[in-house]
């Protein structure tokens, strides 16, 4: 019987009090047993909970979904063409209903592009040159066609990312404090990572992330977004010590204050504004870009419209904010990205160069990046093939892994960028293919899928449009988008990316007034105490993890995805 009906029956206090403590007994007592059968799991029914029933044997998931896969090709094709509305979704500008978004292709260029030069430039300045924009465009448009033609999940997109920006320049500090020749060394340490990802295929590791939680999500992307700030929030100071701040030269022999000014006045060519117009083109570009994003929550214009200038929130911001200091400040010099003209787009890594003991690093800092590809991909997959997506096809994290795992190989051969499956874009991409409709559940409009045109066109066409764009758009026009307005991008990428964040959402109730907390599921039904606790402890994690993420020392940085990924399982054994 029901606790509450069994309270409603009692006829005096004693019996309602009885009730009350015999029920609290009995929770207890689950309780008890719960943890007992949770603690009582075994290797055996462990293996069995990750791995499957079934006999396992070496590239037996890998072949499964090749299998399964290979009978749906033609039909990822056809379904971006036959279909109710589906030409108008890759293609059409016409007015639009929250049903039928935007024309999924020009938006995934502009989505794909756009970071790609963005990320060319901090890989340019973490590397001398040697990862540049140039490279990155390239890579990201071989990258996504050959995705897109031999992924497993045509959903997910492939981007480079703040993660391999950062292990890319560990590689670079430790190959010239080694004195290693760089290509020769990245062209080692991805090729191990590919060895390592492709015996993680072939032994269906990537069930493994089955222990991951949302815990681990959100605290790896809030991880992402302090990534974005800090490179940002780099890149203006070099401004400011190159251009705004004045240190007179060694050899100036001077005497008193007034000489020392008069010295520095002659010897130095400040460029003051230079650096006042970095930091206002990128703090306009995030202004812009928040608030075109936030549109559609005004009264204004037609819902469609609203729609419109929310999803082309980044380009539109990158061309006002890029017109407005090209032509508004025509006179001011600008920072502008370098195309590296002396650096060759495509070249073999030499990488029977290097002495015995520099492949044992490499085969140390190839093991590391493995774990970064591993948690990465397998997050982008595990968001993709939700439930609530109502995809049709079935996932197939081992077969993305293997071709990820082969697309970097070739990557790293010719001195390009690594990619793997990426976030928000691969979500993105699902919903701009998706059916949608409003519903309304106890007095709260949420939206539902439908259906998913599970096709590969979109993201083909929108790469076949970012190869052309690397022939014939480089190095003019994309040149004169300033490199302040790229960090405003950031920026602008570090902040959309907390939306839906619940431990951002919960770090923000620890300086709160407890009055106006937010009437969440998690705040009604669990205890404050607790709530702020297990904060606390996702706190603790992501503190050590920028610790590492963020060392000085490369040869503590080059560990950070280790540590993020020993940081998975604790939520799955200790919460």
């Amino acid at each position: 019987m029901d606790i509450r009906q069994r309270l409603v029956m009692a006829q005096t206090v004693e019996q309602f009090r009885a009730t009350l403590l015999s029920a609290a007994k009995e929770l207890a007592v689950d309780q008890n047993q719960w943890r007992e059968r949770k603690a009582s799991i075994h290797l055996s029914q462990a293996k069995e909970q990750i791995f499957g029933p079934n006999r396992w044997y070496p590239f037996r998931g890998l072949q499964e979904e090749l299998k399964r896969r290979s009978k749906q090709y033609i039909s990822d094709f056809t379904d971006g063409i036959f279909g109710h509305r589906t030409i108008p979704k890759l293609f059409s500008t016409h007015r639009r209903t929250i049903s039928t978004p935007h024309p999924q292709v020009v938006f995934l260029y502009f989505a794909c592009l756009l970071p790609a030069i963005a990320f060319g430039v901090l890989n340019d300045d973490n590397t001398e040159g040697k990862i540049n924009v140039k490279k990155i465009i390239f890579a990201q448009a071989i990258g996504g066609i050959f995705f897109s033609l031999f992924g497993g999940q045509p959903m997910i997109i492939l981007l480079t990312t703040v993660p391999l920006a950062i292990y890319i320049k560990v590689i670079f500090k430790i190959s010239t404090e080694l004195g290693y020749d760089f290509y020769a060394m990245y062209a080692c340490v991805g090729l191990f990572c590919s060895m390592f990802l492709v015996l993680y295929a072939a032994t269906e590791m990537c069930s493994l992330m089955k222990m991951a939680t949302r815990s681990a999500e959100e605290m790896f992307s809030l991880f992402m977004a302090i990534a974005f700030t800090v490179e940002s929030l780099r890149a203006v100071a070099r401004s400011f010590s190159r251009n705004y701040y004045c240190v007179p030269t060694a050899g100036a022999n001077v005497t008193n204050i007034y000489t020392n000014l008069t010295e520095a006045a002659t010897v130095c060519t400040n460029k003051r504004d230079t650096s006042i117009l970095y930091v206002l083109l990128m703090l306009g570009t995030l202004w812009l870009g928040l608030f075109l994003y936030n549109f559609r929550k005004t009264p204004y214009l037609t819902r469609s419209r609203r729609e419109w200038l929310a999803d082309y929130a980044l380009p539109a911001s990158v061309m006002i904010m890029t017109f407005a200091g090209s032509y508004g400040f025509s006179s001011v010099e600008k920072d502008k990205f370098d195309m590296r003209e002396d650096i060759p787009l495509f070249s073999i890594a030499p990488i029977l160069t290097l002495p015995w003991t520099g492949y044992f690093v490499c085969l140390l800092l190839g093991f590391s990046l493995s774990f970064l590809f591993f948690i990465d991909q397998n997050i982008t997959s595990a968001i993709v093939n939700n439930s609530q997506n109502k995809l049709k096809k079935g996932s197939s994290q081992n077969l993305d892994l293997f071709v990820v795992a082969i697309l970097n190989m070739f990557l790293s051969l010719m001195g390009l960028p690594w990619m793997h499956g990426a976030l928000p874009h691969s979500p993105l991409h699902l919903r701009a293919l998706a059916d949608v409709e409003e519903r309304v559940s106890q007095g709260h409009v949420h939206e539902v899928i439908m259906n998913v045109r599970e096709t590969r066109l979109a993201s083909l066409l929108a790469h076949i449009m970012i190869l052309a764009s690397a022939f014939w758009l480089l190095p003019y026009p994309l040149r004169w988008i300033p490199t302040s307005v790229l960090h405003g991008l950031f920026l602008y990428m570090a902040l959309t990316s907390l939306n839906g964040n619940e431990m951002f959402e919960r770090l923000l109730l620890l300086i709160t007034e407890q009055q106006a907390y937010p009437p969440t599921h998690y705040i009604r039904k669990v205890p404050q105490r607790k709530v702020h606790l297990f904060t606390a402890c996702q706190l603790l994690q992501l503190i050590i993890l920028c610790a590492f993420g963020f060392s000085p020392y490369p040869f503590i940085e080059m560990v950070f995805p280790i540590v993020c990924f020993f940081f998975l399982p604790i939520r799955f054994f200790f919460y």
